[in-house]
């Protein structure tokens, strides 16, 4: 029974503090229509999974730096006059297929491929809460660092040059925090889910916020409730655990719509 409990809080903490990491990156995703760009950048991760293990390097080491590389190779392309859709889709399903592949030589090597792609939040270690601390620290620092410059950048980028604020700059901002997120969720939601966890709880958080502070408090809260309703129902009814957090979020998102709609339906 102890052995339970401590699994069953390892991956209640991990999943709490990716959800706190996520939701202030995931407004602004939601706020610039960034969604794409980190639906891409989730897909590329496998590649960094393929890095690490041919390199020998820590998983969210070898994501990190391919998620960062894709951001700079997307920025490079896009400069010279490629559409930013067209790059992202190109990009996307190439860097997964190419991952994809490349783990498959590997052979010498146990590889538990739908762990990365869907995420397996039961098996966290306590050794890995020392690369999930770092990486929320980084996030939440981050972001803090620069959130009144990422909001003027969002709102409006003259006004931001106008401030003497680099919108270039704030965008690579937001492509390390990314990259970092992307970095920490693999092994919690999967690379294919981990976008997801990034969108639906910020969306959600929008019927009820009425400032870029609050949304992003409620973003947290709602991704907080949404891994633990995953994980309960993962452990009622032996559902996978990263596809359930999703379902569970994207449950809230549709009851926040709909009291949404009935609030705007009773004050017209």
């Amino acid at each position: 029974m102890e052995m339970f409990d401590a699994f069953l809080a390892r991956a209640i903490l991990a999943g709490v503090a990716l959800s706190l990491a996520a939701a202030p990156l995931g407004c602004f995703v939601v706020w610039r229509r960034m969604a794409y760009f980190g639906d891409a950048t989730a897909h590329a991760s496998i590649l960094g999974v393929a890095l690490a293990l041919a390199f020998a390097l820590p998983v969210f080491i070898g994501v990190l730096l391919i998620a960062l590389a894709m951001a700079l190779a997307i920025s490079a392309l896009q400069a010279r006059g490629q559409t930013l859709d067209t790059l992202l889709g190109v990009m996307a399903h190439s860097t997964l297929a190419l991952g994809l592949v490349t783990v498959s030589f590997f052979s010498d090597v146990r590889i538990d491929l739908m762990a990365y792609l869907f995420g397996d939040i039961l098996s966290v270690a306590w050794s890995d809460f020392l690369w999930i601390g770092l990486g929320l620290f980084l996030v939440v620092g981050l972001l803090g660092w620069r959130w009144s410059a990422l909001l003027t950048c969002t709102l409006n980028r003259d006004l931001a040059q106008a401030e003497g604020i680099n919108p270039k700059r704030e965008q690579m901002v937001l492509t390390l925090a990314l990259a970092l997120i992307v970095a920490l969720g693999i092994q919690i939601v999967g690379a294919i889910l981990i976008a997801a966890l990034l969108i639906i709880p910020a969306a959600a958080a929008r019927n009820f916020a009425n400032t870029p502070e609050a949304m992003a408090l409620i973003a947290a809260a709602f991704g907080a409730c949404a891994t633990l309703g995953g994980l309960a129902a993962s452990l009622h009814w032996d559902t996978p655990t990263g596809p359930s957090i999703i379902c569970c979020a994207a449950a809230l998102f549709f009851i926040s719509t709909l009291l949404g709609a009935l609030r705007g339906r009773g004050l017209s």
